[in-house]
């Protein structure tokens, strides 16, 4: 990653947005927008948005198996099949 080329000021956005879009779209690296020298803000193609909002749904649902095996909430296989 080079994110020193991936982080861009507003007033870039402003005047070169046809171009970001491009290199977001082509390279599928997030730019990174800054305001007064602050980040603010993340462009990203919407794929990548997509893949890492769908990665993130399956970590959360990862988190709560695993919290349900702390806490002891489990069934066997077999109970589990035979509900069906």
């Amino acid at each position: 990653m080079h994110i020193t080329n991936d982080i861009k000021p507003v007033t870039y956005l402003k005047a070169k947005v046809a171009d970001l879009l491009d290199q977001i779209n082509d390279t599928h690296r997030p730019i990174i927008i800054t305001q007064n020298g602050e980040p603010r803000a993340v462009l990203q193609d919407p794929k990548s948005y997509e893949e890492m909002q769908n990665a993130l749904g399956l970590l959360k649902i990862l988190a709560i198996g695993e919290d349900n095996i702390r806490k002891g909430n489990l069934r066997s296989q077999e109970t589990v099949f035979q509900r069906s």
